[in-house]
């Protein structure tokens, strides 16, 4: 029997989402059984186990709300407050679970102290500026948080930053994103998907809405303020077909394989809040043109990814520079893989393959020279 065919996945995820669906493709599609499938909401209860001498992947929990109450507590799953109480109970169950592999004899995809920090971008951002990863200026720190909208602004001031993106330090997709440009006399903007109830509750929105009063803004920040912030400089990004435009780039097994150009109108360039997808192919050649290396943001995504050795697989956000000469990180995301039908880079070793199948191959690879050392 070769290492490949005694390889058996399981995967911890919501069985009825489509990461879950596409990585179980993956794997079947490799010859292998379908991965066993533990569900979030039973581990979340204490209800798992795993086998010796599995492979687990450990998938995002996101797009349940059953999930969601039982990691934030019960409440509307659009709300943007509780991000601290889920982190706290997310990255506790991830560790018990990784002890449990350990202790049964599996093999973790995704070591729990990496998601740990990926998911609170105030310590990512720190690891990648120590590692000496471009990214852009930073304030917050769990031992020095941002408390509000007077201590932002007396940062920002300090800092000379008149324009910066303001993040739920434990947020994803876009959620609770404040895009903030200040003028003088008291002027500000602040572009977000966040939606002001009545009673003062914030909710994520699909629409993309400006505040420009700055009581409201303030209220805003400060209602942030408690779950934590990580504030960043907004660089002024690249732009392709006058939308603006950055870099998702999935790196698996320290390698750059698959990457997609997201446009938007607005700040923000998640494709849920009116982002697309652009054409790799032109801004490549956009960096060329403008003297630019699309190697240096290849190394830019590598670099980040090998802040996290003990994770296969990170999604990380790379921003072109308006010259297209100079690309930093902003984010690395431990779920960053969901790039459906999209194939690897050419020269990637993934040529044809897509996140979930890469991933599946680098397992076999890995496998593969185990057994024949």
């Amino acid at each position: 029997m070769t290492g490949a065919s005694r390889v058996r996945f399981a995967v911890v995820g919501n069985p009825d989402n489509r990461r879950v669906a596409l990585f179980a493709d993956a794997v079947r599609a490799a010859g292998l059984p379908a991965p066993r499938v533990l569900a979030w909401r039973d581990v979340l209860r204490g209800q798992s186990g795993f086998r010796p001498g599995e492979v687990v992947r450990i998938d995002s929990p996101g797009e349940d709300p059953r999930v969601d109450s039982l990691l934030r507590g019960p409440g509307d799953p659009t709300r943007v407050e509780g991000g601290a109480r889920w982190y706290a109970r997310f990255t506790a169950v991830v560790a018990e679970l990784a002890g449990a592999a350990v202790g049964a004899g599996a093999r973790l995809l995704d070591d729990p102290a990496d998601i740990a920090v990926m998911f609170d971008k105030r310590r990512c951002h720190a690891r990648l500026a120590a590692a000496g990863v471009p990214v852009p200026w930073a304030a917050g720190t769990p031992r020095s948080p941002v408390t509000g909208w007077d201590d932002l602004g007396a940062r920002l001031a300090a800092a000379r930053v008149p324009r910066a993106f303001v993040k739920p330090a434990h947020g994803s997709s876009a959620s609770g994103v404040v895009a903030l440009a200040l003028g003088g006399a008291g002027r500000v903007k602040a572009v977000t998907s966040v939606e002001t109830a009545p009673g003062g509750g914030l909710f994520n929105s699909l629409r993309v809405r400006e505040y420009r009063a700055e009581r409201e803004v303030a209220a805003l920040i400060d209602a942030l303020a408690p779950d934590g912030l990580h504030v960043e400089r907004w660089l002024p990004k690249a732009a392709l077909d006058g939308r603006v435009c950055d870099l998702r780039v999935v790196v698996v097994g320290g390698r750059a394989t698959h990457a997609v150009a997201r446009t938007s109108r607005h700040p923000m360039t998640n494709l849920h809040l009116g982002g697309a997808r652009g054409d790799l192919t032109r801004l490549r050649a956009a960096v060329a043109a403008a003297g630019g290396s699309w190697a240096a943001a290849v190394a830019a995504a590598e670099g980040a990814a090998a802040c996290f050795p003990g994770t296969l697989c990170v999604g990380v956000d790379v921003l072109p520079a308006a010259d297209w000469r100079r690309f930093a990180v902003a984010e690395v995301n431990a779920f960053g893989d969901l790039l459906p039908r999209l194939t690897g880079l050419p020269a990637s070793g993934a040529e044809g393959l897509d996140t979930y199948a890469a991933q599946v191959a680098a397992v076999l690879r890995g496998e593969a020279a185990d057994a024949a050392a």
